[in-house]
């Protein structure tokens, strides 16, 4: 898998038009994601590739395995700020064993893989809703999107016929697979684009909270 590599992974839950407030400064549209290894990611992508053909899905057919921890707009002035806040979280975090296991549905317009292991990436989540949610915040119109139902979506924005044929498919189908998630990686694109590009990889360190309170002054 290669990561160095742009990837078209939708953003959830947000449209591609936003005037910046501040004039002069780009807003980029940012993804915080947890990524299977290599063999669950293809066969994943198998899974996406057979609805999209079977149901005419372009979301399924381009859209890449994660799962979303958040997604934000905000200006790429703060991106180093965003950036150190989430290594500093990550720095103290252990990696997160991730169980998937058959498919759940947000009707009637999303079709996931279900995530058995919620409870450490809602943790997750919460820890990076309550240290970096400020630095997120583009402003009181464009607030950060925390998703605190973790799945891994196969097919989403789907039209009534697509939902009620594919969910009637897929709810008898089975699946399973895990991976450990030893790090998070954060993604943007420009305002109106549709390839996001890696902006950095974060490594779970487990590390005690002094060390990495420590690390903010050196």
């Amino acid at each position: 898998m290669k990561l160095n590599q742009p990837t078209g992974l939708p953003l959830y839950g947000r449209g591609t038009e936003c005037e910046a407030p501040l004039p002069g400064y780009k807003v980029y549209e940012y993804l915080l994601v947890l990524q299977p290894h290599e063999e669950l990611w293809n066969r994943i992508v198998k899974v996406k590739q057979e609805f999209a053909e079977k149901y005419e899905s372009d979301h399924a057919r381009w859209g890449k395995p994660h799962i979303t921890l958040v997604n934000f707009l905000q200006h790429e002035m703060t991106e180093p700020r965003i950036i150190n806040r989430l290594k500093l979280i990550a720095m103290a975090f252990p990696a997160i064993k991730i169980e998937l296991r058959d498919f759940g549905s947000f009707p009637s317009h999303t079709i996931y893989i279900n995530i058995t292991s919620k409870l450490p990436v809602q943790s997750l989540v919460k820890n990076i809703r309550t240290e970096a949610q400020r630095l997120m915040k583009l402003n009181e119109d464009n607030k950060p999107h925390f998703i605190l139902e973790p799945h891994l979506t196969i097919a989403r924005k789907l039209q009534p016929w697509q939902y009620e044929k594919g969910w009637l498919e897929y709810s008898h189908k089975h699946f399973t697979g895990r991976f450990i998630a030893s790090d998070m990686l954060l993604l943007k694109r420009p305002l109106g684009e549709l390839k996001y590009q890696i902006v950095q990889r974060f490594e779970f360190e487990n590390l005690p909270v002094s060390t990495v309170q420590g690390d903010l002054f050196v």
